[in-house]
């Protein structure tokens, strides 16, 4: 996979190159704030985008900006921001830009380098990728919310893995049952928030953002 890095740390983005370029990846450009991303995309774009969601020079959301920005002129650019920390505000944004493509990991993420990997093939390959401590929190927020409180307890444990975009077999394998139970449970979600007539894979993105109050 070709990918461009955008980090301030120094340490961390080269530690970043030194992982990548290790398993096999090819890294076209790396960059230490969200100006030098976006030229550097615009000029030769990347199969996918690891971004800070804090760069210079105000350290506020400028990685994020970028994140959105390439979302909407590249399209087929992955985009995996990360964070330090649980930022609702900016996770609910990004997943609600554009859920194909695109994830939110926490740093802390990055040293468990298999969950890292895994996240970055998943939004190269078109799929989401989202902390599940970023989903635990923004559920906490949103829980009371109808009509989540007609969800069965597997039906959210199910729709928490779906926000962290994982497949149904993936699904499957993390509960320990069979792909058909995740399938009935998909639909069982669908028809209880309504949307049981949408098709395509909309049903699970809408699903997802009314789980998490968007």
């Amino acid at each position: 996979m070709r990918v461009m890095l955008a980090e301030d740390s120094i340490l961390l983005r080269e530690g970043l190159i030194r992982l990548l370029v290790e398993e096999g990846h090819q890294v076209t450009a790396a960059v230490g704030d969200a100006a030098l991303l976006l030229a550097a995309v615009e000029a030769d774009p990347p199969d996918a985008v690891v971004a800070d969601v804090r760069m210079p020079p105000t350290h506020t959301d400028e990685g994020l900006r970028a994140a959105l920005e390439i979302r909407r002129r590249w399209p087929a650019v992955g985009v995996l921001v990360l964070s330090q920390y649980v930022e609702k505000r900016y996770a609910v944004e990004l997943l609600t830009s554009q859920s194909a493509g695109v994830g939110y990991l926490l740093k802390d993420r990055v040293a468990q380098v298999g969950e890292f990997l895994d996240a970055l093939a998943r939004v190269g390959d078109g799929g989401a990728a989202f902390d599940p401590e970023v989903v635990r929190q923004l559920l906490a927020r949103t829980s009371h919310t109808d009509p989540l409180s007609r969800l069965t307890a597997r039906e959210r444990a199910v729709l928490d893995h779906m926000a962290q975009g994982h497949t149904n077999a993936t699904i499957a394998a993390h509960l320990h049952v069979s792909q058909s139970a995740v399938e009935k449970h998909v639909n069982a979600i669908f028809d209880k928030l309504d949307l049981a007539h949408v098709t395509g894979y909309s049903r699970r993105v809408l699903a997802v953002l009314r789980y998490l109050g968007g």
